[in-house]
């Protein structure tokens, strides 16, 4: 029998640590749309964070971006994070670190391209650090 899952459903609110240990979690918070009195560890519950999703996409996303990283995207970032599974800043570095974003090198919207020479697999941390100094995504 699986004791760690049984101590899990039973703690409720306890969740385990790095070391195994027994520690409390976060609590909940309410949903952040007006008037939802559902608790949610993230800013929305499930369904209006859906729905967050759905007017972002709509009238805050610039079209010629959302064109750009379509499905094509996404299969050209799937293999490359496949290939290349490590931040390649922090492995620079000498930390190992697990890649969740692809940055382009040189931005689409100055000219640059998907081609691999112009990719870089990147944590989320240094890809928003260099998102940030380049004046991307916030301007």
């Amino acid at each position: 029998m699986n004791t760690r899952g049984a101590a899990e459903r039973s703690a409720g609110a306890l969740s385990y640590a790095h070391g195994g240990a027994l520690m409390p979690s976060r609590p909940k918070r309410p949903c952040s749309h007006t008037g939802c009195p559902r608790l949610t560890n993230a800013r929305f519950c499930e369904e209006h964070a859906k729905q967050e999703a759905q007017r972002y996409e709509r009238y805050q996303r610039d079209p010629a971006v959302k064109k750009r990283y379509g499905r094509a995207w996404q299969r050209v970032r799937d293999r490359f994070i496949t290939a290349h599974p490590l931040c390649q800043r922090c492995k620079a570095r000498g930390a190992v670190t697990p890649a969740q974003e692809v940055h382009h090198v040189v931005p689409l919207s100055q000219g640059g391209t998907n081609e691999e020479a112009n990719l870089m697999a990147l944590c989320t941390s240094c890809h928003s650090g260099i998102t940030a100094r380049e004046g991307g995504r916030w301007g």
